[in-house]
């Protein structure tokens, strides 16, 4: 018996730019009547190719039983045609698209349920979407309801839920009723982060039980813990395909989502006050080129470059550090004492605070910069987020995780001192 889960071979889709919905609808049922679910469609004669767009292009892969795989890449790059092909939400153009299992899918708030229906109807309808009997159904409701959090609504028509309670159950449902092919799309950013934490580690559980999981997500912490293989879209074809690290490294690296250099070249237009302005900021590595890939064994160096205008000030540049849940992870001061307590005169200056390796924890770092001016005390500028960058944990077993390979919260990751004796039995 084959261990496969999903084969896609040559897999295309076409959108036409600014068709109508009448006319998506006309094509939708053109192409069911002629059967072309597996063959080519080509443009209509007499529009020109322009009109078309491919969102994905030629997309061969297979997934194993028990395999968890990460779906990347950037905003446009076809991750979610992908899954809505996947769940059978859509058709391709050419290529085929082969399941084998019943599959739990979670693409966008507001599929999966029937929005007239309570949330206890909604959980025994998908249940039997999905082949379960009612009995079964029932062993894994008290399971669901729960994991999601809104029993005081459960018997509510779901059209009433925010979007937040929306998700929750429609996560719950997906990931209880036991499909043999878990699909998860974004759409959990809508929960809080704790919300966020419980999934990512439910759906961890739903790989060790032996079924398929499909994530996509921005989120590359996430899927480097979550995922051993993960594949990268670009523009609708696989750019990468292998174990996540190393894809997650080469998406990171070609700059996605992180801004490691911020300049100010029009002193106009640069933040700043009567005494002192911004004029550039950079992230760098301990051997100087500017990086947004960090890894977690390693210092790095955050530069500001600023002009003082006035003489005669004393000045405290500062940074601050957000993670991507917004949570401030520490704030740090100019402390150079070669200029502590000291006015400085008018010109250029460049202060670099050091991050030690081995302190932050794993995921997307952002950075605030801001000056001010002491006795008394004047902020000059403050530009939040001006810079960001990934922290990468390579899950080698060097890094403070040792050969912990799961989730580890908290917001600094310090690689301590340990000591052990052993004293054997005597």
């Amino acid at each position: 018996m084959s261990d496969i889960a999903i084969r896609v071979q040559n897999l295309s889709k076409q959108y036409k730019i600014g068709v109508k919905s009448h006319d998506r609808l006309k094509d939708l049922l053109a192409s069911s009547l002629n059967g072309l679910f597996h063959r080519s469609r080509s443009p209509v004669p007499g529009l020109p190719s322009s009109e078309y767009i491919w969102a994905l292009k030629d997309v061969s892969f297979e997934a194993k039983q028990g395999e968890t795989l990460g779906i990347i890449g950037a905003n446009g790059a076809g991750k979610s045609t992908l899954l809505k092909i996947l769940s059978r939400i859509t058709e391709p153009t050419s290529g085929r698209a082969e399941i084998f299992g019943r599959v739990g899918s979670l693409l966008e708030v507001g599929t999966g349920f029937d929005r007239e229906l309570t949330g206890r109807e909604n959980i025994y309808l998908n249940g039997a979407i999905l082949g379960m009997s009612k009995r079964e159904i029932g062993r894994k409701f008290d399971e669901i309801v729960d994991f999601s959090g809104v029993e005081k609504f459960i018997d509510t028509p779901v059209k009433r839920y925010s979007s937040g309670m929306y998700v929750r159950l429609a996560f719950a449902v997906a990931a209880h009723l036991e499909p043999e092919i878990l699909i998860v799309d974004e759409v959990l950013s809508v929960g809080d982060a704790a919300f966020q934490k419980k999934c990512l580690n439910k759906m961890q559980d739903v790989g060790k039980q032996g079924r398929t999981v499909f994530f996509v997500s921005h989120n590359m912490s996430a899927i480097a813990r979550l995922c051993e293989r993960t594949i990268l879209l670009d523009q609708g074809k696989v750019l990468a395909d292998g174990p996540s690290g190393q894809v997650v490294s080469a998406y990171l690296s070609s700059g996605f989502g992180t801004t490691v250099t911020s300049e100010w070249p029009d002193p106009s237009k640069a933040p700043g006050g009567e005494v002192a302005r911004l004029r550039a900021l950079w992230v760098r590595t301990e051997n100087g080129p500017v990086t947004d890939v960090v890894d977690i064994q390693y210092a790095i160096d955050i530069e500001m470059e600023y002009e003082v205008l006035k003489p005669g000030y004393q000045l405290l540049p500062f940074f601050g550090f957000q993670n991507e849940e917004g949570l401030y992870v520490f704030v740090s001061h100019d402390s150079d004492p070669a200029w502590r307590r000291r006015p400085r005169p008018t010109g250029r200056y460049v202060s670099t605070v050091r991050v030690p390796g081995n302190f932050l924890s794993e995921g997307l770092m952002f950075v605030s910069a801001g000056l001010v001016t002491l006795y008394p005390e004047i902020l000059q500028f403050h530009e939040p987020k001006a810079v960001s960058f990934h922290v990468v944990d390579s899950l080698d077993g060097n890094s403070a995780r040792g050969d912990y390979t799961a989730a580890m919260p908290g917001v600094v990751r310090p690689l301590l001192e340990w000591s052990t004796q052993f004293r054997p039995d005597e």
